[in-house]
């Protein structure tokens, strides 16, 4: 059994003879049926390793580990016998004892370290952005080592034989990865390859994490029960109370789960908590437990052992420093270098523009950007001329009533050569001069407008301590079919948990979502 995201919801200022701490609060909301924790020898005994029968053991997971490391095997020995074909030609007396020897081992040595790396690991492996992480990681350690093998023993290495091996292999195996990743993502869509999972808490703490769950295309979890001390309806979001906190091995052999989650709030102490992780040791049964704070990424969540408790750090989210110099200076080359790409597409569009209908072929507004400053924004013009007049006659046709933003599924001010270049994305292309300039960056959130940022609520401003972006998170996750407040979340989540890796993540999949226009009018 393995424990994921170690953190029990359950805390506060004032501690108890048994070790638990509870504030007037918890103890009202959180107080189980039993005060076990008044009492630790009155803590029931949940059950026992030979008492689960039903629970289901998680064959698609090793499945996917055992892919990637057959699949880093295979990609390493084509690597390594190209290199050795590139540097010392097809024969292999040109290539030495020597070199046919490192051919040989190099894959060997590839999967050792990624082993040791924890590559393939369940833990590590189907979620998240770990996977890639830690393969990355390995193949600049496998690199490093190779290195100092080299120095060690005084050995002429051949670098070409190395710039062409490492890398090769590295970026094989992320490829294969994200190809592994795209099919897990179809398999969940039909129901398969996700742990059926049990839910433990209360019932608004239930509802919550259903909710964050439902709201997610792809998921590792497929919820098939849920466990509430005191609930007002048998079904909670789609999913059925399957018995209190006292029938947990009752229900994991009744439903064959293999993933038990504990919601940020519920009716177990830390005690309680401790004594199943005893009870499920051994079992096919992981526990993960869901920590009372949202939206915020792993890199900024450490766990530190305090006086025996897994205390959550939480980093302050970076607003400035080296790492924020590093991404201006990324946004600028990048922007200036999609510019000189992109310029004949973009003079081709504006003639287009001016063919259709009278106007410039360039639109430019006030948006708000960073701490509040106010710039013009550049668009090719994708509407008639006099659409800021006939805003009046469109209002009632907007879809997005709650909220300050404004869009129209089949909005009739926009021109038809509007419409394809809106469907494709290449109206927002000259916001690169934006980023060119420093106005915007290349990701962050939507440039709002004045009158967007007049009815923002006080937690909403956060989205402009960064500079907004050319694309973002809610580019990437339906674009104008996001509510407001989904919209919001992106935004915020982006705002908190910047980093290059997000961002580059971002750029690969704003391409797919231009490429389906899912969302784009």
């Amino acid at each position: 059994m393995k424990m994921q995201i170690g953190s029990q919801a359950k805390s506060g200022a004032r501690a108890s003879d048994s070790g638990d701490f509870h504030t007037p609060l918890t103890d009202e909301i959180l107080a189980p049926a039993h005060n076990w924790s008044s009492d630790p020898s009155a803590v029931p005994t949940f059950g026992s390793r030979q008492g689960i029968t039903g629970a289901q053991t998680v064959h698609w997971l090793s499945a996917y580990s055992r892919s990637l490391f057959f699949a880093d095997l295979i990609v390493a020995t084509l690597a390594a016998l190209t290199a050795q074909l590139v540097r010392f030609g097809p024969s292999v007396e040109g290539a030495g004892q020597t070199y046919v020897l490192v051919t040989l081992v190099f894959p060997l040595f590839w999967v050792a370290i990624f082993t040791m790396s924890h590559c393939y690991e369940a833990r590590f492996v189907a979620e998240g952005s770990e996977e890639f992480r830690r393969a990355i990681d390995a193949s600049i350690r496998f690199t490093g080592i190779l290195a100092l093998l080299a120095y060690g023993f005084k050995w002429d290495f051949a670098r070409g034989y190395a710039l062409i091996a490492v890398p090769t292999a590295c970026l094989g195996g992320l490829a294969f990865r994200g190809l592994a990743r795209a099919r897990l993502r179809h398999q969940r869509k039909r129901g398969e390859a996700v742990h059926r999972t049990l839910i433990i808490g209360t019932e608004r703490a239930t509802a919550e994490l259903m909710r964050r769950l439902n709201g997610t295309e792809s998921h590792p979890y497929n919820v098939v029960g849920a466990l509430v001390d005191s609930s007002k309806s048998q079904v909670i979001e789609g999913v059925r109370v399957a018995g209190t906190s006292d029938d947990v091995f009752d229900a994991i052999n009744d439903l064959k789960v293999d993933t038990i989650a504990v919601a940020a709030w519920s009716p177990f102490s830390q005690h309680d908590l401790r004594r199943l992780c005893w009870e499920l040791e051994g079992s096919p049964v992981d526990i993960v437990v869901t920590p009372n704070l949202t939206d915020v990424s792993g890199p900024r969540i450490h766990v530190r052992p305090v006086a025996g408790l897994p205390l959550l750090h939480v980093e302050k989210p970076e607003f400035r420093g080296l790492r924020r110099i590093a991404k201006g200076l990324f946004d600028r080359v990048g922007a200036l270098i999609g510019l000189l790409l992109i310029s004949p597409m973009l003079l081709l569009a504006a003639i287009a523009i001016k063919i259709e209908s009278r106007g410039p072929a360039f639109f430019m507004q006030e948006r708000v950007g960073r701490n509040g400053r106010v710039f013009k924004i550049y668009k090719l013009r994708s509407m008639y001329v006099d659409a800021e007049e006939r805003l009046s006659h469109v209002a009632d046709l907007n879809h997005h009533g709650e909220g300050p933003l404004f869009k129209v599924r089949e909005d009739p001010r926009i021109t038809r050569v509007g419409r394809l270049l809106r469907r494709a994305s290449i109206d927002e292309l000259p916001q690169l001069f934006n980023v060119v300039r420093g106005d915007m960056s290349l990701v962050g959130p939507r440039p709002p407008l004045r009158s967007e940022v007049a009815t923002y609520e006080h937690d909403v401003h956060r989205r402009l301590l960064v500079k907004p972006g050319l694309t973002g998170l809610w580019q990437v996750s339906g674009r104008s079919d996001l509510t407001w407040d989904e919209s919001v979340r992106l935004d915020l989540y982006y705002v908190e948990n910047w980093s290059l890796y997000l961002d580059l993540s971002i750029l690969a999949r704003t391409i797919k979502a231009v490429w389906s226009a899912h969302g784009a009018y």
